[in-house]
């Protein structure tokens, strides 16, 4: 068959060699249902894939916006694949539909077991979509513009030398509220809770939940304790013009060098991050699941399949 105008990108953690297998039977049951698939031009070359005439990928750079057109963008990996390919379809609007083929996956909708059910729902375009926040930093020195960018997690800003602290002062909505020698501190949405800014000791928050979240990392303060904001809040956070110099770092993966006296601010996103999901679960249920939390003599509702809680 072909002529098919339908298209899923595929991104990938192709260092694994059962990635890379599961990838290749992937894409050749697309190419049955008619679907074809766009890929990553530094992906393809680690795929070995037998597709009939008219379904050979097609290449793109991996480059913000180039899911344009495709239906849904299936990750296949953790979470650092999956936020390579939330930077691609944010800005076009296309939803991501995690695999967890790593080892936690908190952001994957679908584990590995589960990834035919994943696929039959891309097929039969039987899925639910929900927007996830994000946050925009912009840092400037003086009135001088050092970069912008965006996180689907947390904004970091980090102390750049090991040995040395880094002192800053925060701000809430135009006013000062702390000052304080630290490690970093982050900015962090809703899905980015369960991310950085937990292993820094703050809360989990559900992704409906709308707000930010401002958790300071190894702060030498008394008063210097997570905290969760309006969703609409202008935050910042100024490094000391005497200090040592930082690092802004989004998703772990984009990042700008901040000199002493530098200065970030920070509000939700102007884009979200479209995100499929796939049976509706409970988000409780997805922490049970990714923390193997003990809920072991729980008496109460069950759902559908549902195997925790019981004493035997």
């Amino acid at each position: 068959m072909t002529g098919t105008s339908r298209e899923v990108l595929l991104v990938m953690h192709t260092g694994r060699p059962t990635t890379r297998r599961t990838a290749a039977a992937v894409a050749k049951r697309f190419a049955a249902e008619g679907i074809r698939l766009r890929m990553l031009e530094d992906e393809r070359d680690r795929l070995e894939l037998d597709l009939p005439p008219g379904f050979e990928p097609v290449l793109v750079p991996e480059e913000p916006g180039r899911a344009e057109g495709c239906e849904v963008i299936l990750v296949l990996g953790g979470d650092g694949t999956l936020l390579r390919g939330a930077a691609i379809g944010r800005m076009c609007g296309v939803p991501v539909l995690g695999v967890n083929l790593g080892h936690v996956g908190f952001l994957s909708e679908a584990e590995e077991d589960s990834l035919d059910m994943a696929v039959d729902a891309i097929i039969a375009r039987d899925y639910n979509v929900e927007e996830r926040m994000t946050i925009d930093a912009v840092a400037r020195m003086g009135d001088v513009e050092l970069g912008r960018t965006w996180a689907l997690n947390e904004v970091c800003v980090e102390k750049a030398s090991r040995e040395r602290i880094l002192e800053v002062t925060l701000e809430v909505d135009g006013r000062p509220v702390s000052s304080f020698g630290c490690d970093g501190v982050l900015f962090a949405t809703p899905t980015g809770s369960t991310a950085y800014a937990f292993s820094a000791g703050g809360p989990v928050v559900w992704p409906q939940v709308e707000a930010l979240l401002l958790v300071p990392s190894n702060a030498h303060a008394l008063f210097a304790r997570p905290m969760v904001v309006a969703p609409d809040s202008k935050l910042a956070v100024e490094v000391h013009p005497h200090g040592s110099e930082a690092i802004l770092d989004c998703d772990g993966r984009r990042t700008i060098a901040l000199p002493p006296g530098a200065r970030v601010e920070l509000c939700r996103g102007e884009l979200p991050v479209l995100m499929v999901r796939l049976d509706g679960r409970p988000f409780a249920d997805r922490l049970v699941r990714k923390f193997d939390l003990p809920v072991r003599g729980w008496r109460g509702s069950r759902l559908p399949g549902d195997d925790r809680g019981d004493d035997d």
